[in-house]
């Protein structure tokens, strides 16, 4: 279990920092980048455009897609009673939303869902299954001063064998990842 604090203690801090440089790349030079939930955070996000919330999504969707494939090929053991590398992930998240106030969520697309908070539970989210299910790279929208995206996660072999038992082919199939980003305006796509 230490193992896997310290892993989860190593993912979340590469992610934060990797997305707080993001962030201090897009910010003018004379703002500071604020790393916790609280009024200042607040205010960081409320000036935050789609366009830099788009490109945050997608450094942090690579970087979670990246995550949770190393950790699932290189510690995760089914026979070792270990909790599977997603929901490692869960945690990640929850660290995430508390100090970037970033909401992140896993959909399923195809195949079993392991929980069924992943299913898709809005519009979007039904639109975004059906994008992803078809190979479109991702699905966006803004609305009520939040950036939303969807893209794929691979679910490949050792996926399936719980995603997909009765599988007629090893073929990779896919899931989601929702990233939800407070924006200043709803400047378009």
């Amino acid at each position: 279990m230490i193992k896997l604090r310290g892993l989860r203690s190593v993912i979340g801090a590469t992610m934060a920092l990797q997305f707080s440089v993001a962030v201090e790349r897009m910010a003018p030079a004379d703002e500071s980048v604020v790393t916790k939930s609280s009024p200042e955070a607040s205010a960081v996000a409320s000036t935050t455009t789609v366009k830099e919330a788009r490109r945050q999504a997608a450094i942090l969707h690579s970087t979670l897609h990246s995550s949770l494939r190393v950790i699932h090929d290189r510690y995760y053991k089914e026979d070792e009673g270990l909790p599977i590398p997603a929901a490692i992930l869960g945690e990640v998240f929850r660290d995430v939303e508390a100090e970037q106030n970033v909401t992140l969520r896993w959909l399923a697309v195809e195949g079993l869902a392991m929980n069924s908070d992943h299913k898709p539970s809005d519009e979007f989210e039904r639109k975004a299954a059906e994008k992803l299910k078809a190979g479109e790279r991702s699905h966006e929208t803004t609305a009520n001063g939040v950036y939303r995206r969807a893209a794929p996660i691979t679910l490949s072999g050792h996926c399936l064998k719980c995603h997909m038992p009765d599988r007629k082919s090893t073929r990779d199939r896919v899931a989601g990842l929702i990233i939800a980003i407070p924006v200043a305006a709803e400047d378009g796509p």
